[in-house]
């Protein structure tokens, strides 16, 4: 295996194979600081990862979903010991016929999902986080790295 694909496979334990994962998501406010500047906002969301993206369920009026309408870069991290840029992107409804299997999956992972997911709510929506790059650090070096650079764009990594 390559660097890569064993950085690929610490995500995939960590926070893959149907499992919830709680990350936090940072997106650019859409109110200004004092001078004007934009500024930082962050939240603690449930996820689940597959194949370099997160996927979320949230509604659409929530300011999260605001705030990357209007700009889609964010950030995630989480206490797996990993932080990422990568870019937001509303699905639509969760009962859209295109997101059945995502909704499928949200009510396997989450167990929490079929009593407070509102899906008959048409703002009930799929929030799809791409991973773009970013780090994980494995401290105990299971594949031989402490920290993983990943590029999972260009499918790369620096150690």
């Amino acid at each position: 295996m390559n660097k890569y694909d064993n950085a690929i496979k610490i995500m995939e334990e960590r926070c893959g194979n149907d499992k919830e994962v709680i990350i936090a998501l940072a997106t650019i406010s859409l109110s200004p600081n004092a001078n004007g500047n934009p500024r930082p906002a962050v939240r603690m969301v449930c996820a689940y990862y597959e194949d370099g993206v997160f996927y979320v369920s949230t509604d659409a009026r929530k300011n999260k979903s605001l705030q990357i309408e209007k700009n889609n870069e964010v950030s995630v991290s989480g206490l797996d010991w990993f932080a990422f840029y990568g870019t937001a992107e509303n699905l639509g409804w969760v009962k859209d016929e295109k997101n059945a299997k995502i909704r499928a999956k949200f009510k396997k992972v989450f167990d929490w999902f079929d009593e407070v997911g509102d899906e008959d709510n048409p703002n009930s929506i799929v929030l799809r986080i791409t991973l773009t790059e970013g780090t994980i650090t494995d401290n105990e070096k299971k594949y031989g790295e402490e920290q993983y650079h990943i590029d999972f764009i260009n499918k790369t990594v620096k150690c």
